[in-house]
């Protein structure tokens, strides 16, 4: 299992660890292909840098005197063409045969997720259920996928849970999820979609079914009330700007969906698709200048006061 409280740490690392920790079928899978093809690979430069060497040794100029020289033989160019022809067709067949064995095909899935520039919307069919950027998963069973874009192309990956998956507006695409260990997964987006590509991640959250099912059941519930007076403040404040023309509160007239849900937002991890933790201090911090932590997203920079500031955190630090 791999994840990193440190953002930076976690980018540095994400391309490199996960890859070869493989907590999936799926994933151990491909895996599997990847050693396979590497060991392969590493033998044939072997080889060839043995020949490099040796030729490199063996006629090495002399007096000016050239080798004999050999202007090919129908046997020997078969020889050195058989080898590589058949790497292809079994690498091209090991790939078929896993590609085949992967494909989540199509029906009803069990999770939906879209890619936003630059946020994962997710959501359960079946249940009111609606978070993002965070998808929990029930320990062992494998979830179809259904994965879309709602603006650009975007790539689905969690790197030790399978493969990856183009996300193309208009042209859904179905991936399987399975973790056959308890823990939280980094994903992220491997397709470059705009300024703030490299701080569009996800965790997806594996847990033992009844935790699974309890966080579902929190999920689909309605936002609660305001818990003091400053909270109440916030959510006036909420609902007279203009922040319930992008953002859902489930259990308001907030239904609006250009930007992150924000019904339980004060039980997810991170802020900004990853880029902050989620804490008061740096909820804070995203509502006084989005743009300054995250330039070029979507939300803009309202110039709001501390007191704003502060109602809105109250607000949304109760949204659970």
């Amino acid at each position: 299992m791999f994840y990193s409280h440190h953002p930076s740490l976690g980018l540095l690392l994400a391309s490199a660890v996960p890859v070869l920790d493989p907590a999936s079928k799926d994933a151990k899978a491909i895996g599997s292909l990847f050693l396979i093809v590497f060991l392969v690979c590493l033998a044939i430069l072997a080889v060839i840098s043995a020949l490099i060497c040796t030729s490199l040794y063996r006629f090495r100029a002399q007096d000016n005197n050239f080798p004999p020289q050999n202007f090919g033989r129908h046997g020997s160019e078969t020889l050195w063409a058989v080898p590589p022809v058949l790497i292809v067709l079994t690498f091209s067949l090991l790939s078929a045969k896993l590609i085949v064995s992967d494909s989540a095909g199509a029906g009803d899935p069990d999770i939906v997720v879209v890619g936003h520039q630059w946020w994962w919307e997710v959501r359960y069919p079946g249940s009111r259920a609606v978070t993002a950027n965070e998808i929990h998963i029930p320990l062992g069973r494998r979830l179809r996928v259904r994965v879309e874009s709602a603006d650009v192309i975007h790539s689905f990956w969690v790197p030790q849970l399978g493969p990856k998956m183009d996300m193309i507006r208009g042209h859904p695409s179905f991936v399987w999820l399975q973790a056959d260990g308890a823990g939280i997964y980094q994903g992220a987006c491997s397709e470059f979609c705009g300024d703030q590509h490299a701080w569009m991640r996800f965790l997806v959250i594996a847990e033992p079914e009844s935790q699974f099912k309890r966080w579902l059941e929190r999920q689909a519930r309605p936002a609660l009330g305001a818990a003091n007076d400053t909270a109440q403040a916030g959510r006036n404040f909420f609902f007279a700007q203009t922040c319930a023309n992008c953002h859902a509160v489930g259990g308001t007239s907030a239904v609006a969906t250009a930007g992150p849900d924000l019904t339980h937002l004060a039980g997810r991890r991170q802020l900004a698709a990853g880029i902050l933790d989620k804490t008061p201090e740096n909820l804070a911090r995203w509502l006084k200048n989005p743009q300054e932590i995250k330039p070029g997203c979507q939300m803009p920079n309202f110039n709001l006061n501390d007191d704003q500031v502060n109602e809105l955190v109250a607000y949304l630090e109760g949204l659970r």
